[in-house]
């Protein structure tokens, strides 16, 4: 089993910034792609970002310019840091990894960091 621990959300006002991360561990053989997703009340979970081993990176259209998504392979942890937030961007964002356990790839979601943001 492999669990994914987010942190780093809360409240901000307009313009501000913030650094969520996630830590994956468990049974771990390698990670695939990990990502970010949110889902605002009402609405469907939409991709942010994720980010592959090999570091190649993919944004939705929203947030690009804004949101920087990075990882430390040593540490099983990807990070989303958020320039310039918006009051849409309000969300529960949740993580998301593929990982491998050595014979078959699983994908793990981790239990949502919320982020707010308004004046």
């Amino acid at each position: 089993q492999v669990q994914l621990v987010e942190s780093g959300g809360g409240l901000v006002q307009p313009g501000g910034s913030l650094r969520l991360s996630c830590a994956a561990s468990g049974s771990i053989f390698s990670i695939n792609v990990m990502g970010w997703y949110r889902q605002a009340p009402g609405k469907e979970r939409e991709l942010v970002a994720d980010i592959n081993s090999g570091s190649s990176t993919n944004y939705a259209d929203s947030v690009k310019g804004r949101f920087t998504i990075s990882r430390d392979n040593a540490k099983n942890t990807v990070y989303l840091h958020m320039n310039s937030l918006k009051p849409e961007d309000t969300a529960v964002y949740y993580c998301n990894a593929k990982v491998s356990n050595g014979i078959s790839w699983y994908y793990y979601w981790g239990q949502g960091t919320q982020v707010t943001v308004s004046s």
